[in-house]
């Protein structure tokens, strides 16, 4: 796996898997679709920065720990 944005959707899976969350909760406590929750973990999406911001926050992790 050496695309950018198939690790970045991993460590998204990951983490939101380690909370025991649903793509359909990440969906609601971002506001963006389960479907675009999902194309970001399959690597398919460029994630825009707001995006990312969203994401940290509903995981309660900082912005850097999804870059990792």
């Amino acid at each position: 796996m050496d695309n950018i944005q198939q690790k970045f959707g991993a460590r998204i899976k990951s983490l939101r898997l380690q909370k025991n969350m649903s793509q359909e909760d990440l969906s609601s406590k971002t506001g963006l679709h389960r479907t675009y929750i999902s194309d970001i973990e399959r690597g398919i999406r460029n994630v825009s920065l707001k995006n990312i911001e969203k994401i940290a926050k509903a995981l309660s992790v900082s912005p850097d720990v999804l870059l990792r």
